[in-house]
Formats: C-alpha cells, structure tokens, sequence
C-alpha cells in the first residue's frame, strides 16, 4: 500500500519536471513531499483500524468504475488533472505567472486541507469508495462532514484542486478548476441518481442536507 501511495506523487512529478524542463522548481517538490506525506499518514491509520476502507479507495480510476458515464467522467477528471499539472510545469518553465511565495504557501495549506478532508470523510464513512457503487451492507450517513454536505469527499477535491496550481506557482493552472468542478458536478449527478435509487434513505437525506458539494451555494 506505501509502495501504491508513491505511483501518483512519482507521475506527477513526471509530469511536473518534464515541463518544467529541470529539476530546479522548489515548488514541486514541495507540493510532492506534502502530496505523498498527507496521503501516506492516514493511510497508515487506515491499514491499521480499517484495512476494508482502504481498499475501497485504493481501486479507483476509469476502468473500476461500473458505469459507462463515470468512466468517462474519470478518464476526463485525470486528463485535466494532468493538463493542470502540465501548464504549471510549462508555467514555470517560461515564466508565465509571478506568484509570491506566500501564495504557494497558501496553495500548500489548501493541498494539505483538501487531502485532509477527503481522509476524513474515509474515517467516517468506511463505505466512501474511489467508484460509484453501492454495497448490500452500506448504511446512510448523515453526520460529520455528511451534516454540511452530501458530498465531502468532492468538496475535499475542489479544495485540493484550487490548491495546486497555487502550490505550484501556477496562475494558468486555476483554468482546470473551472473543467475539474464541472466534472465533479457531472459525477455528483449521475452518482445521486443511483443512490436515490438504490440507497436506502437517501431521497430524505437529501431533503435534509440541501447541498451538494459547498454549503449555501449548490
């Protein structure tokens, strides 16, 4: 499972110093060191106290999902993702935004949050798997961070998304946000559509808990 939790910091940095075209970008690395470290320390706890959850979140990607549309909203959420980190690697390699460094702090600090609240919501809901599915034994959560929103997990990755680009001294690189929260509001749509359908409870948790993914917005 560590050596699983190195793949996505080992290709984006990949992805990173290729366009950046060197290694000198203090910045990504970082963004890389606080990537891998925010993920591997509530792993850890995971492996421990709920190994079950862990490999929920650990088989995720296109090919996991079992709807035609989800494959194609996670093969498009990668792809941007990806573009993100390609035009702030190009960013910085031809010097397109002048970022303070106190705002890839503050970029720092959201990846740091947003990774946060995506292992939390995991702590409190052993079923939050990386595909949209729902188990015979799944029960309804509706406290926690389940009391904001109806997705926290999403929120979590907004966060994580506005983060980025600011980590990385990227202007340009908050154009994908816009693309990243469209696709996570296609996935919300089509995710609730099946939980209505098929979880127990979830039309009333709904009534309930009014928004999606930020609270008093949607």
């Amino acid at each position: 499972m560590l050596v699983f939790g190195l793949l996505e910091p080992v290709v984006f940095g990949l992805i990173l110093f290729a366009a950046a075209g060197t290694f000198d970008y203090w910045q990504a690395w970082v963004f890389l060191v606080l990537f891998a470290v925010t993920g591997w320390i509530p792993s850890i706890y995971l492996m421990r106290t709920n190994p079950a959850a862990m490999e929920r979140r650990r088989r995720g990607g296109p090919g996991a999902e079992t709807r035609r549309a989800q494959k194609i909203v996670m093969a498009s959420a990668w792809l941007s993702l990806a573009a993100m980190l390609a035009v702030s690697g190009l960013g910085h390699r031809f010097g397109w935004s002048s970022v303070p460094t106190v705002i890839c702090v503050i970029g720092d600090v959201l990846v740091v949050v947003g990774l946060s609240v995506m292992m939390l919501v995991v702590i409190q809901n052993s079923h939050a798997a990386a595909t949209v599915r729902v188990e015979a034994d799944q029960p309804l959560i509706s406290t926690g961070l389940y009391g904001l929103v109806r997705h926290p997990m999403y929120t979590g990755n907004v966060i994580l998304l506005i983060g980025i680009p600011l980590a990385l001294g990227s202007y340009w690189g908050l154009l994908f946000v816009i693309s990243g929260v469209a696709i996570l509001a296609f996935r919300i749509r089509d995710e609730e559509s099946l939980l209505s359908a098929e979880l127990a409870g979830y039309p009333e948790y709904t009534q309930k808990v009014r928004y999606r993914l930020v609270p008093a917005v949607w």
